[in-house]
Order: C-alpha cells, then sequence, then structure tokens
C-alpha cells in the first residue's frame, strides 16, 4: 500500500517537473495562455502564444484603431508592426502581457524620453481602446505589407505651413540644411525625418553617394553651487547622476542632490518630440510633399 502510494506521488512530481522546469511561472497579473499555440509565421518561427481575453466591443476596437493612427502610426507603422522609428506593437510582449491597457498606459503618459518616445496627453480610455484594437491583430500573419501613399498633401500648404505655423524656420533653411533634400531622400525617408527629426533606427533607401542626416548631439549644462560650469555632450543622466563628455574629451560626472547641481539639458531634436502629438496628418503630408519639390 505504501509503495503504491509512493509510486502515484513520484508519477505526479515526474508529470510535473518538466513544465515546471522549462517554462518559468508567469507573473501573478499575466494573462492565461491558450492551451494551443498560434501558427507559425510566414517566417517559419513559432509566434508567440496570444492571451486568451474575450473580444473586446467592435466600437471600442473601432475608436482605438482611429487613435492609434492619429498619434502613433508614423512612428509604429500603420498597421502597429513597425515603423521606422518604432517597433511592432503587435508582437510586443508588454503588449501580449497587457489586458486592458494597464501597462501601456503608464508608457504612453509618461513616454521612453531616452529612445525618442514622447508622452501622449491620451486619455486612459483612449489608450484601453488602442489596447482593444491592438490585441485584436492576429500574430500569426503579419498581413500584406503597408502601401502607404506618401504624396497625398498639399506642396503649397506645406510650404505655408514650414514659413508659418509650423516654425520650421526656427531651426531649418531651405537653402542650408534642408537644401537639394527632395533629391537626397525618398518621400518616406522624408517624412520619418519630420517626425523624429532623424532620431530613427533607419533612414530608408538613400541614392548612392548621400550620407545619413547628421543628427547634432544632446548637450548638458552643470551649474555647481559654486557658479563653476560645465557643458559638453551628455553621457548619461538620472535621478542621481549626471555625466557629459567636455569638447575636449574630458569625461565628467556629478552626483545629483535634489536641485543640486543645477542640470540643464539641451535637446536640439526636442521641438520634433514635443510635435509628436500634436501633428495633423495633413500637416505632416504637406510638408512632406514640400520637401520633396526642394531638389
Amino acid at each position: 500500500m505504501h509503495s503504491r502510494r509512493r509510486f502515484r506521488f513520484l508519477g505526479i512530481v515526474i508529470i510535473a517537473m518538466p513544465a515546471t522546469m522549462c517554462a518559468p511561472q508567469p507573473p501573478a497579473q499575466a494573462p492565461p495562455r491558450p492551451a494551443q499555440a498560434t501558427q507559425a509565421g510566414r517566417d517559419g518561427n513559432r509566434a508567440p502564444d496570444y492571451p486568451v481575453r474575450p473580444p473586446a466591443p467592435p466600437e471600442q476596437v473601432a475608436h482605438g484603431e482611429q487613435v492609434f493612427k492619429s498619434n502613433c502610426s508614423f512612428c509604429h507603422g500603420s498597421d502597429a508592426r513597425g515603423g521606422e522609428t518604432g517597433p511592432n506593437l503587435v508582437r510586443a510582449q508588454l503588449v501580449l502581457a497587457d489586458q486592458h491597457g494597464e501597462l501601456i498606459t503608464p508608457i504612453v503618459q509618461n513616454g521612453i524620453p531616452g529612445q525618442g518616445m514622447p508622452k501622449l496627453t491620451l486619455s486612459a480610455a483612449d489608450i484601453a481602446a488602442i489596447a482593444a484594437w491592438l490585441h485584436s491583430q492576429p500574430l500569426s500573419d503579419r498581413g500584406a505589407p503597408s502601401t502607404l501613399d506618401i504624396l497625398v498633401g498639399n506642396a503649397k500648404e506645406g510650404e505655408a505651413y514650414f514659413n508659418g505655423a509650423g516654425h520650421c524656420t526656427q531651426c531649418h533653411s531651405v537653402t542650408g540644411d534642408l537644401a537639394g533634400i527632395g533629391a537626397r531622400y525618398e518621400p518616406k525617408t522624408i517624412q520619418n525625418l519630420i517626425v523624429s527629426g532623424g532620431r530613427g533606427r533607419s533612414f530608408g533607401r538613400r541614392p548612392a553617394g548621400s550620407a545619413a542626416p547628421k543628427v547634432p548631439p544632446t548637450t548638458v549644462t552643470v551649474t555647481l553651487p559654486s557658479g563653476q560650469t560645465s557643458t559638453g555632450d551628455l553621457d548619461h543622466i538620472s535621478a542621481f547622476v549626471v555625466a557629459l563628455r567636455e569638447p575636449d574629451g574630458t569625461y565628467r560626472s556629478f552626483a545629483r542632490h535634489d536641485s543640486i547641481p543645477k542640470v540643464v539639458v539641451t535637446n536640439p531634436l526636442q521641438r520634433h518630440i514635443d510635435m509628436l502629438p500634436q501633428w495633423r496628418d495633413s500637416d505632416i503630408h504637406s510638408l512632406t510633399a514640400y520637401l520633396v519639390t526642394l531638389k
């Protein structure tokens, strides 16, 4: 009798051990995973399992798609499967683990400054709708490639925006840094440069002999209580330390205690980052159409 119970007990252990050893238990808040994995993607790799969740109301999904395309598509692609500056969100682990936008909300509302993602002033309901739309996208099929018609704007309106409401002339000149940009880059690349300022992962195809856009470095000035200052290219910054490299190559690091020392960071692309939540589709398309004419 004892040996039989022991045999059953060992049997349970033997059956349970592989599952425990092969796959760590998910966090308490992680959603349950389906019994069967999704089909492999077209590239032959096994697609991640998609969490089991009831379908969202169609009107919420439709609203999420609208909000996403108005605020996020220029970086993450119109289908959320990756753009020139933003990663694929459909297969992102954070999106897979999210249920109703609770994991996505902090990212959207706080941004990721170090990676060029601004904080967006979207409501919790809007972000939940975006999450619902992302969750509705199939994982097992990457879908047809996006075929966006980039040149749908009005070049004259783009020129007016460049010289007026867009305040682009504060930093750029069509006879200076933007001279011949229409001949140097494809329309899609130009549109990416408008949105990101050049802080993207790639710049698309360029004509032979053309160089990638030069992205000016972020600089920082540190002022000590004594009045002594140090200015250079920002190396890294946190709540506890700021480090920089001075023009002569000297590396300097300063401990931070609240507002001491005084730290002023200058990001030459800040205007582009601040504009992300304010862009209108018509402005971006018209500005792209105008810059393409600058041959």
